[in-house]
């Protein structure tokens, strides 16, 4: 009998999950991004449920409180698309993948790496691996990315939010976050004890394995890009169709900031439900 998945454990840390939805439905999973927890997907989740969908969204690595590892090398992307490989097992069945900002890497590296468990995939804001390295090279990514180099700094992050609040929250502000959002970043994550996990994403970004950004992805694939987003730009949205081999497609939402789920969730539920019915 089909049951709910409240949480899952793998290698010895145990991972939240919000399952809602028809039981019986097909199951999609929602990879939230950074500064976020799973609620973030509540407002597209509550759509998808109406089209008879099943969704998991998982508290992901250094969210969830029994699933923070305390050194950057327990961040390694490797570790992070294992773990919602570990979670597609639990489910039994291939899923139909949706990911904002760095669940959106973590969404690439499991379509690509693990095609055998992604029915489909929607990335939102975040590009293919690969093209956001390319746009970085040659375009104007990489000046776009500063914040990288800000989050990955050792306990600066922690004593802004934690002493500076309003300097940190004038960051996430500019970056289009509205009073709701960081409401729900101040509870949900700050609150939550969770920052420290969720900037070990950026720190440990040097291990990522040599190679990753080059793997093209087959499944059938929609990328979400929005014009206002501040910090991922069009050269990179563009670039992405070149490593995506099978049915591909760009969708540009406009005048929406970065944070697609939270402020545009009927047009982001409507992509969704559509990629899901072009696999049939």
């Amino acid at each position: 009998m089909t049951q709910r998945i409240t949480s899952y454990a793998r290698d010895g840390w145990v991972f939240d999950v919000r399952d809602t939805g028809p039981l019986d439905g097909d199951p999609v999973v929602l990879l939230h991004g950074f500064p976020e927890r799973a609620s973030s997907w509540d407002a597209v989740a509550a759509q998808l449920h109406e089209a008879g969908l099943r969704t998991l969204a998982p508290d992901q690595r250094g969210y969830s409180p029994r699933a923070r590892p305390r050194t950057r090398w327990g961040y390694r992307a490797t570790e992070l698309v294992a773990d919602v490989a570990a979670l597609v097992d639990v489910v039994g069945r291939p899923v139909h993948l949706v990911g904002h900002d760095w669940g959106a890497f973590v969404a690439w590296e499991l379509a690509a790496h693990r095609p055998d468990l992604v029915r489909t995939l929607t990335a939102v804001s975040v590009p293919h691996p690969g093209a956001f390295v390319a746009a970085a090279r040659h375009g104007d990514q990489l000046r776009r990315s500063w914040y990288f180099l800000a989050f990955s700094l050792p306990l600066l992050p922690e004593w802004l939010a934690g002493h500076r609040a309003d300097r940190f929250d004038a960051g996430l502000r500019r970056g289009g976050m509205t009073a709701d959002d960081l409401a729900r970043f101040h509870r949900d994550v700050l609150a939550y004890g969770a920052l420290p996990g969720a900037l070990g994403w950026y720190r440990a970004v040097p291990f990522t394995p040599p190679g990753w950004a080059r793997w093209t992805v087959g499944v059938p694939t929609t990328y979400v890009w929005s014009d206002g987003d501040v910090a991922l730009g069009r050269d990179a949205a563009e670039r992405t169709a070149d490593f995506c081999t099978g049915p591909y497609q760009l969708v540009v939402l406009q005048g929406v900031t970065h944070w697609i789920p939270a402020q545009a969730p009927d047009l982001l539920a409507e992509v969704v439900r559509a990629r899901i019915a072009s696999s049939g």
